[in-house]
């Protein structure tokens, strides 16, 4: 159960990280379409780094999702192969009893 718990904080604070980027990713896409629209050229010129920004936090979002799928697959092989060595064990004992 404590394992289950610790899992469960990992997810939850790697999705609000997800979310706080997103969030972030959000207002750079609105300036850089402002930037955009405006035509200006230092405005589209800032665009670079901007987009570059953007890029840099996609990457990010999907290394957080890279990482929660192998701890969730972790999690679900730990209490698997724990779920057979205790199922191995039930029936090794089953066997082992006196008739």
């Amino acid at each position: 159960m404590e394992g289950d718990n610790k899992v469960m904080q990992a997810f939850q604070k790697s999705f609000v990280q997800v979310q706080s980027i997103l969030e972030q990713n959000r207002l750079l896409i609105n300036e850089i379409n402002q930037n955009h629209e405006s035509k200006l050229p230092d405005n589209l010129g800032r665009n670079v780094g901007l987009i570059r920004e953007l890029n840099n936090n996609i990457r990010r979002v999907v290394d957080l999702y890279a990482e929660l799928s192998t701890s969730f697959a972790r999690s679900v092989d730990s209490d698997d192969s724990a779920g057979a060595v205790r199922s191995d064990t039930r029936a090794v004992q089953k066997r082992s009893r006196p008739i």
